[in-house]
């Protein structure tokens, strides 16, 4: 067993809703208004230089990119799953057997299992609406913190969002693994305006469909207020159920925070098997973004092939389960469920 040291911050999950009808729509991207807003330089430099024994490549070796997907055939349910103990503590070394997939209570067999640290394709979308001014500039440098500490191959992109929402990077590079260019992303971006936030994500998520890991993920750093998305929540919920998208939100605000929703934060990483974490202070928010990229770093993949052969649209529930000689009282977070999409396709093995 692998244990991480915990920090004081809160971890919490929502309770399940109902199931909503997703609308398919566009989202037109405008880009973001520039600010005098500048990094110190002895910062910079910091988040610039590598850990020693990394080195930093624009992408994946070409020769080892294959090692890192998973490519299975049918209809299979892929699950990304993290174990923690009592004490929050993530706890590795698990084997196949010491899981059980159950769908709507009826168990499922496992089909394929690994514990790898394999690459992820990751957006991470920081909140530049006007009620993040106060920790703006916390939110970012923990972004580039949770770059430093993510798997070095991992294919990485900004969303920046406010009034409206678009890509950070330049149009001829839809990914990155160099923190110079994400940090680029975020530099001349303030914190200003009201909040497109479900606007963001949809954007990550399609965008997200272009990267060619197997392990796709957002990292939302707000205060979960929206008040300016063409998109509705319920749009939002739908579309990350029938992605396979695992969702870590990091709440961001103060009581004074008119706009703040922590409960959108804890729905979004409820129903897309991630956690919702709120940093005591903004000191925490750096702390918290690589905890996170250990999690995911740790986490197990899982797949199975459902009994039930109906290819409707009905929402179907997932429940993981572990358990190991010694070990008491593990929880495994993965996605609440998924529904499938009209067109009859299995939304989480493509």
């Amino acid at each position: 067993m692998t244990e991480i040291a915990s920090f004081p911050i809160g971890i919490e999950r929502a309770a399940p809703l109902q199931s909503s009808v997703f609308v398919n729509s566009q989202l037109h991207n405008r880009p973001m208004r520039a600010s005098a807003f500048r990094w110190p330089t002895a910062l910079i430099l910091a988040m610039l230089v590598p850990p020693m024994g990394v080195a930093q490549t624009s992408q994946a070796p070409s020769d080892t990119t294959g090692a890192y997907t998973l490519k299975m055939d049918g209809d299979m349910v892929i699950l990304n799953a993290t174990v923690v103990d009592s004490y929050n503590s993530i706890v590795a070394g698990l084997n196949k057997a010491d899981f059980q997939i159950y769908e709507d209570g009826v168990r499922q067999q496992i089909e394929h299992f690994s514990n790898e640290d394999i690459p992820v394709t990751v957006g991470i979308l920081v909140d530049n609406s006007g009620s993040m001014q106060s920790t703006h500039a916390e939110a970012i440098v923990a972004a580039i913190a949770f770059a430093r500490t993510s798997n070095p191959h991992d294919q990485m992109f900004i969303v920046n969002f406010g009034e409206h929402a678009s890509l950070g990077l330049p149009a001829d590079t839809p990914f990155t693994d160099r923190r110079d260019q994400l940090q680029l992303a975020f530099s001349d971006i303030e914190a200003n305006g009201p909040t497109a936030l479900y606007d963001g994500l949809i954007v990550g998520l399609d965008h997200l469909k272009q990267g060619d890991r197997e392990k796709r993920v957002l990292i939302l750093i707000s205060d979960g207020g929206d008040n300016a998305s063409q998109h509705s929540f319920s749009e939002l919920i739908e579309l990350a159920r029938q992605s396979g998208v695992t969702i870590y939100t990091i709440g961001t605000f103060n009581e004074q925070d008119g706009d703040r929703n922590p409960g959108v934060l804890r729905r979004l990483a409820m129903e897309t098997g991630g956690e919702a974490f709120f940093p005591q202070s903004s000191s925490d928010i750096v702390p918290v973004c690589e905890e996170v990229a250990r999690r995911i770093r740790s986490q197990y993949s899982l797949s199975y092939i459902p009994t039930s052969a109906n290819h409707d649209e009905k929402y179907r529930v997932i429940q993981v389960k572990a358990s190991e000689p010694g070990l008491d009282q593990l929880s495994v977070r993965t996605r609440a469920g998924y529904s499938i999409p009209s067109e009859g396709t299995m939304f989480a093995a493509k």
